[in-house]
């Protein structure tokens, strides 16, 4: 590797979930058209995103402007949201486990 890409003016966070068997695509489909645009409106961006279907394994990238202080405050906010609430309102647990960990970015 020659050069990294890192932009020290954005925070990125990794999620990897396993998904509950039988959801996935009720996951992929209630993710992509309720949590991206409320993430969006809570500040963050959705920068990738990929499934692959043999092992159920869903994992994306979200990033917001600033310091990893300034994304964690970020999430508490949107943790307590009433966007988010609204956003898991009735659905099912479709998440057997996750995996959220702050990276930096290379590329």
């Amino acid at each position: 590797m020659t050069e990294t890409r890192s932009d020290p003016s954005r925070t990125t966070q990794l999620r990897r979930y396993l998904l509950v068997p039988g959801t996935e695509q009720d996951f992929l489909l209630w993710w992509a058209d309720r949590i991206v645009p409320a993430r969006a409106d809570a500040g963050f961006s959705v920068d990738y995103a990929s499934f692959e279907p043999e092992s159920r394994r869903f994992v994306w990238a979200t990033s917001a402007a600033g310091s990893r202080e300034d994304f964690l405050a970020l999430e508490r906010d949107w943790l307590a949201s009433e966007a988010r609430a609204a956003a898991f309102a009735g659905e099912p647990q479709r998440v057997e486990s996750m995996d959220n960990v702050i990276v930096e970015r290379l590329v």
